[in-house]
């Protein structure tokens, strides 16, 4: 009776080394009681770098005579605008405003 249980005892440790070393070997993780892990998710590559790459650069956002042209602009139609009466309300005199004063 003994003999069969330490027989079991010895295979048991026996399976156990052998999946310690293939998981050294292949880089796996070990999960004898299958709880959820993470190590699926972070075992992948991050694609944040690649996705950076891929896209070319911005040079609006770098060059600064780039930006005041725009914003150059962007002044002048509200200028434009604002002549005509077409601007933008005054603070507390748009459309919510005149809804609340009816």
């Amino acid at each position: 009776m003994n003999l069969g249980r330490l027989k079991n005892v010895v295979a048991a440790a026996a399976i156990e080394g052998l999946a310690e070393a293939r998981a050294k070997i292949f880089g796996h993780v070990i999960n004898p009681t299958g709880q959820r892990s993470a190590h699926k998710v972070l075992r992948k590559k991050l694609i944040g770098e690649k996705v950076s790459q891929w896209y070319p650069h911005d040079i609006m956002k770098d060059d600064p005579l780039v930006m005041a042209r725009q914003e150059q602009e962007r002044l002048s139609k509200l200028e434009m605008l604002k002549r005509r009466g077409k601007g933008p309300p005054k603070k507390g005199q748009g459309k919510q405003a005149k809804k609340r004063s009816k």
